[in-house]
């Protein structure tokens, strides 16, 4: 099949602002369906706009693809603010390209991030064009794990998605291709070569790169509270999702830095029961859908290009489209709504629901070593509790010495910063506690949220601590799964912070869900510290932040395991 091609082409919003999009179709006569991506990364680098995806693909299989720059960025008018207008943007959109005279009135829609949540958000405005969507490794929220998670700072994925995503394109638009255009893309690259030090300045309202360029306004706003309700309503679904009553296939990665919003969002929308609601969970990063992810190979089934030897990520949306705009029978007869990959085994498994429901949380406490010789934090982990009088352990946490990232759900400037990594050279810093159990007798599988619950001192009047599940293999190498973090203040809530100094609390550590099978001899560790540098923020330990302080100082912290403070980690144990 011939594809047309047609450039930049004109959709005029309800304000009067004209946004442009891509189009390919096929070059024959008819209707068909159309499927809409609407991002602001540019519509004419095929990096973004044909990313994970063949388009070209879905356009022989019969579809019309467009592909839109949203407002503010490349070739469409407007003012850019994240997130801020793509709910109605994105109405008017859909019934726009319902209305084309080769579109047969029913539209999808696809995309990742950014482009995953503009479905979303479109979605609450409920446009009656649009019948179905595959939201891929995106947000519920402008704030949750964007910007923020639980009270803390996202430093490095905040800073590095202002400066290298949003910035070049607002300066070239307030320039144009001018001297000083050219000069401030020099200091913006001098900036961006030596961002992993500028991950470390403070006070960030005061950040050199972006204040020195006068771009992205946004990240100031948001840093300093300048978002009004109601702005935050309209980038938000958290309080929206009855208005979304449309079918979703929902893309997750076990490594993403938005895997838990992802799933929240599939959970949130099954609850509604208006729609089906479809999940696959592969072991990726952001973006990132190869079978080697950080320092691990998860075999090639592991793969977006050939999913369980079966499909590709453009067959699995190609599928769905066709039942939801063709009404073809070729997606819910036979298949389950879950899909994940499970770890360890490296296998595909099919589910009925997440969380799995036959999964028994089970406590696995921290226990301490004891030994005068020993250094501090050198424990182990057991099924059993810890007896009354077993010793505490100690660390200090410095400010300005913090653990640094090594891996994870990350999304930052850096090389590999994302998935798998062995944690040994961590795990020698004497801020890092190390609990781990003996080696397994017999596999034993992990799948499900995991949370830590700490009992902690500390000598500040807030601080932070950190959790870290880890599966040690045979030889000693200790990979990841799953991090959380907590911080003091806002252990009830970020809505009623509460500042504290030496006594004794309860903490509780969410983990991001993880599936692993921990195969025998293997051993599980749980590390315990204050700090994941520059993954989130370093608290000062003063009460204030790194965002509005550059004043730290140092906290001793105490852990406790005994008999009236188990603190354990809860493994989903299937």
């Amino acid at each position: 099949m011939k594809i047309l091609v047609e450039k930049h082409v004109p959709c005029q919003m309800r304000d009067g602002v004209t946004l442009y999009a891509d189009i390919y179709r096929p070059h024959q006569e008819g209707e068909f369906p159309v499927l809409l991506t609407r991002l602001p990364y540019n519509k004419d680098l095929p990096f973004y706009s044909h990313r994970y995806l063949d388009t070209h693909r879905m356009v022989q299989n019969g579809y019309v693809v467009i592909v839109q720059d949203v407002r503010g960025r490349f070739h469409s008018e407007g003012e850019f603010y994240p997130f801020l207008y793509e709910a109605e943007d994105g109405y008017d959109t859909v019934e726009w390209a319902a209305s084309l005279p080769y579109s047969n009135g029913k539209v999808g829609m696809f995309g990742l991030s950014y482009y995953g949540f503009t479905q979303l958000l479109a979605a609450t405005e409920q446009p009656p064009h649009l019948q179905a969507m595959v939201p891929a490794m995106t947000l519920n929220d402008w704030r949750n794990n964007s910007l923020d998670k639980g009270g803390k700072f996202l430093v490095a994925s905040s800073e590095t998605w202002a400066l290298e995503s949003v910035a070049p394109e607002e300066l070239r638009r307030k320039y144009g291709d001018s001297d000083e255009y050219r000069m401030l893309m020099e200091k913006m690259a001098g900036y961006y070569d030596r961002l992993e030090e500028w991950y470390s300045y403070k006070p960030v309202q005061e950040w050199p790169p972006l204040k020195e360029l006068g771009a992205a306004a946004y990240f100031f706003d948001m840093l300093e509270g300048n978002v009004t309700d109601e702005m935050a309503q309209r980038m938000s679904i958290l309080e929206k999702y009855h208005q979304i009553q449309l079918p979703a296939y929902h893309i997750a990665g076990w490594y993403d830095n938005l895997l838990q919003s992802t799933l929240k969002n599939y959970m949130e929308l099954k609850k509604q029961g208006q729609a089906m609601q479809k999940l696959i969970i592969g072991p990726w990063g952001h973006g990132v859908f190869s079978s080697v992810i950080g320092e691990r190979n998860f075999g090639l089934r592991a793969s977006g290009d050939w999913i369980d030897g079966k499909d590709d990520l453009t067959a699995l949306h190609i599928r769905w489209f066709d039942h939801w705009l063709k009404g073809e029978e070729t997606v819910l007869r036979d298949e389950a709504p879950v899909r994940l990959f499970v770890m360890g085994i490296n296998e595909w498994r099919d589910e009925q629901e997440w969380p799995i429901a036959r999964a028994k949380y089970v406590p696995y406490y921290l226990h301490s070593e004891g030994k005068a010789n020993s250094r501090f934090g050198d424990g182990w982990l057991s099924w059993e509790k810890p007896l009354l009088d077993e010793p505490e352990d100690m660390f200090v946490y410095d400010p300005a010495n913090p653990v640094p990232t090594n891996g994870g759900g990350t999304l930052y400037a850096g090389v590999q910063t994302m998935g798998p990594k062995d944690q040994r050279q961590l795990e020698a810093r004497e801020d890092v506690l190390v609990y781990t159990s003996e080696p397994l007798a017999k596999p034993l599988e992990v799948t499900g949220p995991v949370q830590v619950k700490l009992w902690a001192k500390t000598s500040a009047v807030d601080t932070d601590f950190t959790a870290k599940l880890v599966d040690v293999f045979p030889d000693g190498t200790a990979y990841n799964l799953t991090d959380g973090v907590v911080r003091a203040k806002y252990r009830n809530g970020t809505d009623q912070g509460e500042q504290i100094q030496n006594e004794i609390l309860e903490y509780t550590i969410d983990l991001w869900p993880t599936s692993n099978v921990f195969l025998p001899d293997h051993r599980i560790r749980v590390e315990i510290s204050s700090s994941n540098f520059p993954r989130y923020d370093t608290n000062v330990n003063t009460g204030d932040t790194m965002i509005s302080s550059n004043v730290h100082q140092t906290a001793e912290q105490t852990i406790y395991h005994q008999e009236i403070y188990p603190s354990h980690i809860i493994l989903p144990v299937v």
